[in-house]
């Protein structure tokens, strides 16, 4: 009877173990960026909304650099999404207290990204909380918007330039 508990025991951990392997084998991530320009006539203490250019993918070419395609993808979710102000160069995340970025295409609803709430940071760079939703048919399409919504909470004098550095996690199917 223990020879069967430890064959079996010895199966199950080969069994979990092989899963994982091949899930890291069909797993890679896929990463974007797009710039934000945060306005410096954006009020105080009310949101206010920055929609930023079309956002291309280059998906087609990250499945094939893969070995797979958009047909195979089971699973998106975002990874990470730093914020950088990249002009002016000696600004700090000082007057932003949040922000939220949401994802939409042409063909489906928006949904939140991610976002930091009660922002208290004195760099030049933030990380966001993600959110869990899947993003296949966002990361799969041509191009997607961002819709960035910010509360800032000092005046600015001079308009800040933010980028934002998107990293998504992408499984797929073996075939």
């Amino acid at each position: 009877m223990k020879s069967k508990i430890i064959a079996l025991t010895v199966f199950m951990s080969a069994f979990f173990s092989s899963c994982n392997t091949v899930d890291d084998l069909l797993t890679f991530t896929i990463s974007n960026n797009t710039s934000i320009k945060i306005q410096s006539t954006s009020p105080i203490n009310l949101p206010s909304e920055i929609i930023t250019p079309e956002v291309t993918t280059n998906s087609s070419a990250e499945f094939e650099n893969n070995k797979t395609k958009a047909s195979l993808v089971k699973d998106v979710k975002i990874k990470s999404l730093k914020l950088s102000i990249t002009d002016p160069s000696d600004k700090t995340f000082t007057f932003l207290k949040s922000v939220h970025l949401y994802i939409s295409t042409s063909n489906s609803d928006e949904i939140e990204l991610a976002y930091a709430d009660n922002i208290n940071v004195s760099s030049n760079t933030i990380d966001l909380i993600c959110t869990d939703k899947r993003l296949d048919e966002y990361i799969k399409a041509d191009s997607y918007k961002i819709r960035t919504k910010v509360t800032i909470k000092e005046t600015l004098t001079k308009d800040v330039t933010v980028k934002a550095d998107m990293k998504f996690k992408v499984t797929a199917d073996p075939f």
